[in-house]
Order: C-alpha cells, then structure tokens, then sequence
C-alpha cells in the first residue's frame, strides 16, 4: 500500500507540474476552484487512467494524504464520483473503484449517442462568442493531439471539452444525463484504447465536432457526433474480441 501511495503521489505531483508549465495550456472554464473541485479533478484523472485501478480499495485519509487536501473536500469528490459509478461506497466495506464491464458499456452508448447529438446541437445554437472561442482553440488543441498521438493531452482536452458542450448547451436535464455517463467513457476509452482504437481519429472526430459548433452548424455537429460514435462503438466490440483471447 505504501508503494502505491508513493507511485500514485509521484504521478499527481507530474501531472501539476506538467499542467504548471504548460505555457499554452487553455484555461479552466471557472478560475474560481474549491478545494472539492481540485480533489474531483484529481480522483477523476486518476481513476480514468486507472492509476487507481478497477476493484481496488481506497479510504478517505489515504486519498487526502496522497493529495494532500483535506478529508471533507475528498469524502465530497467521492461523493461526487460515486454518482458517476467511478466508486461505489458499500457500508462497513469502505470505497471500491468501481469495476469495468463490456455489456454496460455498450447499453450507456446507446443513451449517449442521443445525448450527445442533442448536445451538439443545442451548444451549436447557444453558444456565447466567448464559448465558440474556446470550442475553436478546443479544435486545434484536439488535432496537435492527434498529430503526436498524445493520449495524456487528449484525455484533458476531452474532459474539456464535454465541460464545456454542457455549459454552451444551457440544457440541464441532458447535462445531468451527460455528467454520469463521460468520466465512464473516458475510463473504458484508456484501458483499451492501444490494443482496440486509433487515439489520433478519434482526437480529429472531436475536433469535428468542436469545429462545427464553433461555426454555429447545427447539423454538421449532429453528423460528427454520430461519426464519434460509430467509431466508439465499433471500438468497445472490438474490445470484447481482445478480452476472450
């Protein structure tokens, strides 16, 4: 356990320092971040890239200390994250990283290929001059990503950007729906992602998507998001074939 604790502090402390000195690095969407935002962000990321892996056991003390930020901030984070199936807490058990399956995957693409569609739409529509902005420099960011094949660059540009489509949609039931289905996706995107998909289209097919409601194209974005899609879900069968091998 301590080893974990020294590895995992040691990837939090990178992944600050690399975000630090990022002289390009885009903004956050809020500059104003609690200390319950901060430890969201970091369980998130590391839950995602699985640097808390599938199954294991966690508590709040040895979350705050490898964090260092305080245990209320963290119980509330996990909170958060247990809303989004990231953790399930289970009385006298203790906080479980919550377990990866194939055939749920595939039930929650079908509910998020029509939110997702919705959403573009929508923020294609709403979308403040400031928002089609920062969806444009999303796109440009989302396709340096795909030139480098960058996986830890478009993991952040994701979160981004699905942040950002909920805020540009001013749709709060379909952001309620969207916020407990990405940190999911995103999860079962980095465990397979290098045997089953192709990190640089699947950067440009959001790039497509960010690009068209930058534009203000309502249609263009419903066409993009249904091409992520597809090519989402050919990759989560695709990953079925790697399990049974």
């Amino acid at each position: 356990m301590k080893q974990t604790r020294r590895k995992v502090a040691s990837a939090q402390t990178s992944v600050r320092a690399e975000t630090l000195s990022e002289p390009n690095a885009l903004p956050i969407l809020d500059s104003v971040e609690t200390m319950t935002d901060r430890a969201y962000s970091a369980l998130e990321e590391m839950i995602v890239r699985l640097e808390l892996k599938p199954g294991v056991a966690v508590s709040e003390t040895m979350l705050s200390e490898i964090l260092g930020i305080g245990r209320t901030p963290i119980r509330e984070a996990l909170q958060r994250l247990a809303r989004e199936r990231l953790v399930q807490i289970l009385p006298r058990r203790g906080i479980i990283v919550s377990d990866i399956n194939v055939k749920a995957q595939l039930r929650l693409l079908e509910f998020r290929r029509e939110v997702d569609r919705l959403l573009a739409k929508a923020a294609s529509r709403r979308a403040s001059p400031e928002e089609r902005e920062r969806f444009s420099r999303l796109a440009l960011g989302m396709e340096k990503a795909s030139a480098e094949n960058d996986d830890l660059a478009f993991l952040r540009l994701d979160r981004e950007f699905n942040e950002l489509c909920l805020v540009a949609a001013r749709n709060e039931f379909a952001a309620s729906a969207m916020g407990l289905m990405n940190s999911l996706s995103r999860r079962f995107w980095y465990l397979h992602y290098r045997q089953a998909a192709d990190l640089p289209e699947i950067a440009l097919l959001h790039a497509g998507i960010a690009k068209s409601i930058a534009n203000g194209d309502e249609e263009g974005a419903a066409r993009a998001s249904d091409a992520l899609l597809d090519v989402i879900e050919d990759f989560t069968r695709n990953t079925i074939e790697i399990d049974v091998r």
